[in-house]
């Protein structure tokens, strides 16, 4: 029967994840410079547009629906048919409609968070028909093979709340669209200085604070499993802004507030895959291990020759690959007696199949996202122009501009 505590309580899950994508917008916005802040907002902004659109006409039903040989979902929820107050077959004790708006906004903030790859040289309409396309081949199937009853999830993969369905999943496809589109014009040559440090932090914290939706509401209920999930999350990410900062103190002299913003999040990303698997102490470890490993995988972007504009691959890819890892290695069913026992409990397996999951979503993401930013170029061209790119996207793609100075 419908339980009207489990009910609210992911709700209100469903709307902190929802805020999470204008959270991102601000993150991603102060972090650019002054004459691209709007552009970079509204990528995220638009994704609560057209991802919802998309969700209900046939994004739902691919995802969670029905299974078709372990790799995508039919089309019997197509336009929410029988997606309705009744409970569905993923959680007993919520109206299924409501699992489908919490799922929803998963699948919004994926796409926004690969914005950070390309910001300040992608056209707006590419940005668009992008959305679509990888949301469609790629964020759908990932989902259904990790939740929705694809292979990911029958090989006994876990992923309590996004980890390879939306970091790594985000942090590959980063990485080929910033290979693919080329470096911003001046990278390495001219100062790229953040427009506004202070929005940054005001992003991260939103992230931070809908996390908890993330990843409590993850446990589809408010009981045990979310009660840790909540816990860890928020001790994964104290410890990893700690280690984050320390690592750049030592290594450049000087802790910056940027460094502890990113942290955090780094660690948000790490404990998501593991946050209603492993307890408070495995949590603190995994977060001070994501802080130092993000904060290096950062520097090695410039020795390999990449812009990663906003280091989405830093943070999301390896953050959310050591999170898939360090879940084989710290789950335990003393925790959650749905998962499953890691390395350190006695199960060395879950490791390989941790690893094998997450490999498995990289090579399809990198293929099928190459194939998608061939397919834009071809029709609408991938990059804006020399002299747009110079005077700034606000101007050349929107007409406006974010300060009036």
């Amino acid at each position: 029967m419908i339980n009207s505590g489990d009910t609210a309580f992911m709700l209100v899950s469903a709307a902190l994840v929802m805020f999470m994508t204008p959270g991102l917008a601000l993150f991603y916005g102060g972090m650019v410079r002054s004459k691209n802040v709007l552009s970079t907002i509204v990528q995220s902004f638009i994704c609560l547009g057209v991802v919802s659109i998309i969700w209900v006409f046939y994004g739902y039903s691919l995802a969670f629906g029905p299974d078709v040989k372990s790799f995508i979902g039919n089309l019997d929820w197509a336009f929410l048919r029988d997606v309705g107050p009744s409970p569905g077959p993923y959680a007993e004790s919520i109206p299924h409609l409501v699992f489908c708006a919490f799922q929803l906004m998963f699948a919004i903030i994926t796409p926004a968070l690969i914005t950070g790859a390309f910001a300040e040289r992608m056209k707006f309409s590419a940005f668009l028909l992008f959305s679509i396309l990888w949301t469609t081949l790629v964020y759908l199937p990932i989902c259904h093979w990790v939740w929705g009853g694809g292979w990911i999830g029958k090989i006994g993969a876990l992923d309590f709340a996004g980890g390879t369905v939306i970091h790594i999943n985000s942090g590959v496809a980063a990485l080929v669209c910033a290979l693919m589109i080329g470096k911003r014009r001046g990278w390495r040559r001219d100062i790229f200085m953040p427009n506004n440090l202070s929005m940054t932090v005001l992003g991260a914290s939103i992230l931070w604070f809908g996390w908890f939706g993330f990843n409590a509401g993850s446990a589809l209920s408010a009981g045990e499993t979310a009660a840790v999930a909540f816990v860890t999350t928020q001790v994964s990410a104290g410890a990893a802004a700690v280690s984050w900062i320390i690592a750049e103190w030592l290594l450049h002299g000087n802790p910056t507030t940027l460094g502890a913003a990113s942290g955090a999040v780094a660690g948000l990303v790490a404990i998501t895959p593991a946050a209603g698997f492993v307890g408070p102490v495995p949590a603190v470890f995994i977060g001070l291990v994501a802080g130092a490993l993000c904060y290096v995988a950062i520097m090695l972007k410039n020795r390999f020759g990449y812009d990663d504009a906003l280091d989405v691959v830093a943070v999301h890819g390896v953050g959310g690959f050591w999170g898939s890892v360090a879940t084989g290695l710290f789950a335990s069913t003393a925790i959650n007696s749905a998962g499953a026992d890691g390395l350190f409990y006695g199960n060395p397996k879950l490791v390989v199949v941790q690893i094998a999951g997450a490999f498995g979503a990289m090579a399809y993401c990198a293929l099928m996202t190459f194939v998608i930013m061939k397919i834009i170029k071809a029709l609408v061209g991938i990059r804006i122009s020399e002299e747009g790119e110079v005077q700034g996207l606000d101007l050349s793609q929107h007409s406006e501009v974010g300060y009036s100075l």
